[in-house]
């Protein structure tokens, strides 16, 4: 959470708290806020929803803790949910036709673990391990609620091929929900997720000298 969000964190805490008859001092709201800022405040509202609604934990007011467990528990979930569909379309389409998901997490994850080709090379020995890199990456961007910049398309086998022959490529498979898989493609960018430049040695001398000035300084 960003500090324009305090106001609405501390009115939603407020709101909860209310709930369970208690009333929250600015010193208590403070905490919440240092043990939960690292969080979207759209995520943390919805583990604040899990927790009050949840038949065991519900009739405690919740500790930062109990936020977090909530947090971990529907990212968890979400991630699950997205290597299903990753792991039931490799082993019953294949990595030869590109694919497009519904959901543009699964383009960003899947394209820093080598893209789509690349997982097809992986064994049924290595796929736990698979599973759990790509779960863990998922769940990373989910509690920061962020979707950075992602390949419109996995490109598979058949495309990269006709590619570089020349040939005439076929259309992307779309999985899950074909109106969000259009959007998720849409959305993406061509540009390469991770930029590489060559330092032009001419200007080497004048940056060595901006930095030893600096340490002077």
């Amino acid at each position: 959470m960003k500090s324009c969000d305090f106001n609405a964190f501390d009115g939603l805490l407020q709101a909860v708290a209310a709930m369970y008859g208690r009333d929250l001092t600015s010193g208590v709201i403070a905490l919440y806020w240092q043990g939960l800022q690292a969080y979207d405040l759209a995520a943390v509202r919805e583990a604040l929803n899990r927790h009050v609604n949840n038949p065991d934990t519900g009739q405690f007011m919740p500790k930062i803790a109990d936020i977090h467990k909530m947090l971990q528990g529907s990212t968890q979930d979400s991630a699950l949910t997205a290597w299903s569909k990753v792991d039931r379309t490799m082993r019953e389409k294949g990595p030869y036709q590109s694919v497009i998901f519904d959901d543009p997490l699964i383009h960003r994850v899947l394209s820093e673990m080598g893209g789509w080709i690349q997982l097809s090379t992986k064994h049924e020995d290595d796929w736990p391990f698979v599973r759990n890199e790509f779960v863990n990456r998922y769940r990373g961007y989910r509690m920061r609620s962020e979707v950075p910049d992602y390949p419109p398309v996995l490109i598979g086998i058949a495309e990269m091929t006709n590619q570089q022959l020349g040939f005439e490529v076929a259309p992307p498979l779309l999985v899950g929900s074909a109106a969000m898989a259009q959007q998720v493609m849409r959305q993406g960018t061509d540009q390469p997720l991770l930029e590489f430049t060559l330092l032009n040695v001419k200007n080497l001398p004048v940056l060595l000298q901006n930095e030893a000035q600096q340490i002077a300084a």
